[in-house]
């Protein structure tokens, strides 16, 4: 399988007044065109990681690998406007909560339109109509009427769905999708991971599926990545992830619930050390 994202040994630091702080270190996968899921708790590094293969990373973070590459473009080499030219286009990313996302004075559909018009040169005539038909694409209905609301107007899950049609409305061939459905009940959950898995399937891209959710993971990926303090501390199949070895992602897994199993006490999670080391 060709790889469409290279990463090997990403580290992103934050200087302090008390020092350095490592969000993410030594972090090396490859990406063909399949469904990767990173999971791990909060601070893990998951978030970090999808901003700095972006170029979303904050201004005083430092980011350096020994090879960042999307489809062969070193992207710590480019220039701001190639980089600006490549996210949204090619490389496209859904924030969590949609509702802090999306700019709260824009209504809907000309936030999609404008997305479109910065990528390719089309009418308003022409991105209107394509943007009433992403909004379809991702199930929503009455897309006209959703198209000239504003955000604070639709439900959580409409929002999440305009935000994907927003990320999707150039084409991008790499998603990453950061903790997407979070914010959602369990029946919008599915829909959405429906809409994702169709969108993968027909249009082939690439997806970073970042989640803390492992029985979601497990079900919706191909393949699962597990950090725990800016470290890859395990990589397998998300088909095998209920056999994984680290103790880490099997403390992560004895403390989902269980039907029917005695849970008293519950399970703890023990952090040890050499975990981070």
């Amino acid at each position: 399988m060709t790889s469409l994202l290279e990463v090997d040994d990403l580290r992103v630091t934050f200087p302090t007044r008390t020092g350095i702080i490592e969000a993410v270190r030594g972090v090396s996968f490859a990406l063909g065109r399949e469904r990767l899921g990173i999971v791990g708790e909060s601070g893990s590094g998951k978030s970090q990681t999808g901003r700095a293969i972006m170029g979303l990373s904050p201004p005083q973070a430092i980011v350096t690998a020994k090879k960042l590459a999307f489809d062969r473009i070193d992207l710590l080499s480019v220039s701001s406007a190639q980089r600006r030219a490549l996210r949204g286009k090619r490389i496209a990313m859904i924030l969590q909560d949609a509702k802090y996302s999306l700019d709260p004075v824009m209504t809907i559909g000309r936030q999609i339109v404008e997305t479109l018009r910065a990528h390719e040169k089309v009418g308003k005539a022409e991105a209107r109509e394509r943007a009433l038909a992403m909004l379809e694409a991702v199930q929503i209905r009455g897309a006209k009427r959703v198209f000239d609301l504003h955000p604070h107007e639709v439900s959580g899950g409409m929002g999440q769905r305009a935000m994907i049609a927003m990320m999707l409305i150039a084409d991008p061939e790499l998603m990453i999708a950061d903790e997407p459905t979070s914010a959602l009940d369990v029946t919008v959950q599915l829909e959405v991971l429906s809409i994702l898995d169709k969108l993968v399937a027909e249009r082939g891209m690439g997806l970073i599926f970042i989640s803390h959710d492992l029985r979601l993971v497990s079900s919706f990926c191909d393949r699962v990545i597990v950090m725990y303090a800016g470290k890859v501390v395990e990589q397998l199949k998300a088909s095998e992830l209920g056999n994984a070895e680290h103790p880490y992602t099997r403390g992560l897994l004895d403390c989902m619930p269980k039907i029917g199993a005695n849970r008293h006490p519950l399970p703890v999670l023990n952090r040890k050390p050499e975990w981070a080391a």
